[in-house]
């Protein structure tokens, strides 16, 4: 892995000013260059060829779901943004987990959405949904829980949760999750860029605290077997967060909606399972009953 140091052009704020919060925020996060990056040439190349590719195949496709499947059959490797003794921002095209799948392939899709020309363009929406309101600030700026990173790109006006607001009683989100982290700050030996940093785990349990005490909805297990004309709040494309019932965690696992042709839910991961990306065979439900642990989704969808 080499590591490369550069400042990325960043846009200015006649790019950016429309006046809305929207624009202002996202200018502010990109008003900060990139001061140092980890990445091979491979990716940086990729993901020229990727945005020119949709220029060229992706018209009247769903762009999140376009970008998502151009990487079905990379490897699964887990932990791969803890490389560096110091937080850069990671780019690896080559090898994903479950989070940096979603945000690869999403950062990819606000790229082309916002027509952006390149690599530079991406590093700084890479960065923008990773770190807490888009400020890469060393490693407890990263958005550790994916309750944090949904949080910072709602912020940010980036992504809307679902959460079935207008529903009889929020159907289908009828389940709720009422947040407590501690995880990490419990954990720190599974942590190599936190176990021997004593500042960052009390920072890191000081951001737990800030987040936890909050509500959160959810759709249940028991209803990811109904059609798609029921779940109608999930679309294609969506992010599905799989809420857990492991003490300190909030999320357990992240992937894409996907419609099958049998008329399921099915979800588009980053598998450790399967060791590689993949759609899962199985429908959503199936893939649940065999997660005891997993209690529902959180639906997460792109603006």
């Amino acid at each position: 892995m080499k590591h490369y140091r550069l400042s990325a052009s960043p846009l200015t704020p006649l790019q950016w000013a429309r006046g809305t919060w929207f624009w202002f925020s996202l200018w502010l996060a990109f008003s900060l260059p990139i001061q140092a990056i980890t990445y091979e040439w491979e990716d940086s190349t990729r993901v020229a060829d990727l945005l020119q590719e949709a220029r060229l195949h992706a018209e009247g496709k769903n762009i999140v779901l376009y970008f998502a499947h151009q990487f079905k059959g990379i490897p699964y490797v887990g932990h791969t943004l803890e490389v560096n003794k110091e937080e850069e921002l990671v780019v690896n095209l080559r090898q994903l987990d479950c989070t940096t799948f979603v945000e690869t392939a999403t950062a990819l899709a606000l790229t082309f959405q916002h027509d952006g020309l390149g690599w530079d363009d991406y590093l700084q929406w890479l960065q923008t949904i990773r770190y807490n309101k888009g400020r890469l600030d060393g490693y407890c700026s990263r958005n550790h829980y994916f309750s944090q990173w949904i949080a910072s790109n709602v912020q940010l006006g980036l992504v809307e949760e679902q959460t079935g607001t207008g529903s009889p009683n929020h159907y289908p989100f009828t389940a709720t999750q009422r947040l407590l982290l501690n995880y990490m700050s419990t954990h720190p030996e599974s942590y190599a860029m936190l176990k021997d940093y004593p500042e960052r785990l009390k920072k890191i349990a000081q951001l737990e605290k800030e987040m936890s005490g909050k509500t959160v909805r959810y759709i249940p297990a028991s209803l990811l077997n109904e059609s798609e004309k029921t779940l109608k709040y999930v679309k294609d494309g969506d992010i599905l967060a799989l809420v857990t019932n492991k003490s300190g965690l909030d999320v357990s696992h992240v992937g894409f909606a996907e419609w099958g042709k049998d008329g399921k839910l099915h979800l588009l991961n980053a598998s450790s399972i399967h060791k590689k990306v993949v759609l899962e065979p199985m429908t959503l439900y199936q893939y649940i009953q065999k997660h005891p642990s997993v209690l529902g989704v959180r639906v997460i969808r792109m603006i």
